[in-house]
């Protein structure tokens, strides 16, 4: 019996037919029978080489799967299946052209589930860690309403600016948190070796120190002995506080309102929450989700409990013939101008469109919050640092100038 010939990876790029460039990998025998398979699958063959093969192993499925990576597979997917590749010629070249290992087998996993006679909505429903509830539930619309293309590419649309979104409000988060703990390691390394050394110095001072200088030696003596103590404490906080979040409703609730009631910060906070509540509820209703059905999924979207319960009620009133905008307004959390953009959605029929002037807005809105707070913090920041590490620096000079003027 004759050999199979071996086949090796390939790495090609192209366009499809509406022009744009697409990549992606291919098993073939050699570079010409790849391109020939492109040109069937409606790709024009630009670039086709051969993979080189790794040194060592690439970690396979272990390789972490983001947000990001989800959102490129959906815009990927979508474009493929517009440009007229079948559904399961889409998940094999955008799978095997992915760089991630682990996404590779998430996508070819789909494609297998898809292969064997399931459904995309059934493949999906296996893998929720990477795809949830408002993925699922808007692909099994597209599939039943025969818009697949046209719901991904919603989908990639929607994932694309709430990801936009959660970074810029991250970004609002990163800044402060950065310089406090450079700050809190600053000041830990003047305690634990600078002090100290002055410390020794003004032992044979033979006058009285200056409250300020004795004050910092006392509490340097008190952080060299003491600090595992302090930093064990501050751990055992932070962690106890992130595990009570996760595991308690009540204190995520706490820290939720805190978070919200929180100056400047509580302004970028709920201006981003109205902003994934219209964005998921847009999206929900273009697709053809029904209300009820929907208010689940963007209850779990809003990204703050608070809103969750308040989307969840909404739901429950609104399964009982309340209309959405006197359901929101009775929640009390959102401005008096979402409510009668939602108003006149409901009534002129065209509520979604609505729902995505008002994402478009608050969008904007924490573009700007995101700006002012920046712009607020780096002056308050830089004088906090001013004050504490020019205190210690100045506390330690006082004995120096007290025995120059005595001089």
């Amino acid at each position: 019996m004759a050999e199979a010939a071996k086949s090796d990876m390939f790495v090609w790029e192209g366009t499809d037919k509406s022009g744009k460039r697409v990549k992606g990998e291919m098993s073939g025998q050699s570079d010409a029978l790849v391109k020939a398979v492109l040109r069937r699958q409606g790709v024009k063959p630009l670039k086709v080489k051969k993979k080189p093969k790794p040194l060592f192993g690439s970690g396979g499925g272990n390789a972490k799967i983001t947000p990001k990576d989800i959102t490129v597979f959906s815009r990927q997917l979508a474009t493929m299946m517009s440009s007229g590749v079948p559904l399961v010629q889409a998940f094999e070249i955008v799978g095997r052209g992915h760089e991630n290992p682990g996404m590779q087998d998430l996508i070819l996993g789909v494609k297998a589930d898809v292969e064997a006679g399931n459904s995309l909505t059934d493949a999906l429903r296996k893998k929720p860690l990477q795809f949830n509830d408002l993925y699922c539930n808007l692909v099994e619309a597209g599939e039943q309403a025969g818009i697949l293309e046209a719901i991904l590419h919603k989908l990639a649309t929607y994932m694309e600016k709430t990801e936009a979104l959660k970074s810029k409000i991250k970004s609002a988060l990163f800044y402060p948190a950065a310089v406090i703990v450079v700050a809190i390691i600053v000041v830990s390394i003047l305690m634990i070796f600078v002090i100290p050394q002055f410390s020794d110095l003004f032992s044979n001072f033979g006058a009285d120190l200056p409250a300020l200088t004795q004050f910092l030696i006392d509490a340097s003596d008190f952080f060299v002995k003491w600090w595992w103590a302090i930093f064990g404490v501050l751990g055992g906080v932070v962690f106890g506080a992130l595990e009570a979040k996760k595991r308690s409703t009540a204190v995520q609730q706490f820290l939720d309102r805190a978070v919200l009631k929180a100056p400047v910060l509580g302004e970028v906070m709920e201006k981003g929450a109205i902003a994934r509540f219209a964005r998921t509820l847009e999206t929900m209703f273009a697709a053809g989700t029904p209300l009820v059905e929907a208010m689940t999924s963007v209850a779990g979207a809003c990204g703050n409990i608070v809103f969750y319960d308040a989307t969840m009620k909404m739901r429950d009133d609104i399964s009982t013939g309340t209309q959405l905008q006197a359901s929101m307004r009775e929640t009390g959390l959102f401005p008096n101008m979402v409510v009668q953009m939602v108003a006149i959605g409901e009534e002129s029929g065209a509520i979604d469109a609505m729902l995505g002037k008002v994402a478009d807005w608050y969008e904007q809105e924490v573009d700007d919050a995101v700006e002012a707070l920046t712009s607020l913090l780096e002056p308050a920041i830089m004088a906090f640092l001013g004050v504490v590490i020019g205190g210690i620096v100045i506390g330690m000079y006082l004995p120096i100038f007290k025995m120059g003027a005595a001089v």
